[in-house]
């Protein structure tokens, strides 16, 4: 039996960004709890325009290739973590878009959340993201990761490596996000 795939995320797009080195160690961190088939999803690479379909997400109906090569992209996933930072108290715009684009691909997965920032954390971000989830049908898990004043992990060649804490935060949110993506697996598959 094949293990699950787990997509790990990294919502932030901008030049300059620090938080696909928080993505990378997500990634590493899934790959070592051993439960996944883990991927690294850059939302920068993936360079989706603003929504520009036609047809309502729910429909399926894509018109143009980068939707259907993304809708391919998601839709093997079993569960995801989404990396985000916290930009005006909020998620991303990037992330939202990618969000946007898709509606049946993401149900009835579980996510996990991993943010970063300063004194918050994320937080915020992190709250403003779940209901946004949960009308696509993805489950959030309750454990998550929050990194607060996260440049203080990076390292002078731009690694990630966070204190024990959140090691062990992220330990026991793939736990649970293996849990849930068996127990809703029988929901896609019904």
């Amino acid at each position: 039996m094949s293990s699950p795939i787990l997509q790990i995320i990294t919502a932030s797009t901008r030049d300059g960004r620090k938080g696909h080195a928080v993505a990378r160690w997500a990634q590493r961190a899934a790959e070592a709890h051993g439960g996944f088939d883990v991927e690294l999803v850059d939302l920068a690479e993936v360079g989706l325009p603003l929504l520009d379909e036609p047809n309502h997400p729910r429909l399926g109906q894509y018109k143009h290739q980068h939707t259907k090569d993304w809708s391919a992209l998601v839709k093997r996933a079993d569960a995801y973590v989404f990396v985000t930072p916290e930009y005006n108290h909020s998620f991303p715009g990037s992330l939202k878009n990618a969000l946007d684009h898709l509606y049946a691909e993401w149900n009835h997965k579980p996510a996990g959340l991993v943010s970063y920032g300063g004194i918050s954390a994320g937080l915020r971000a992190a709250t403003a993201l779940k209901p946004v989830l949960s009308s696509l049908k993805i489950v959030p898990v309750t454990e998550a990761v929050s990194v607060p004043m996260f440049t203080q992990f990076l390292t002078a060649d731009g690694e990630f490596l966070p204190s024990d804490q959140v090691e062990a935060s992220a330990k026991a949110m793939f736990d649970e996000l293996l849990k849930v993506a068996g127990a809703l697996k029988t929901l896609r598959t019904a």
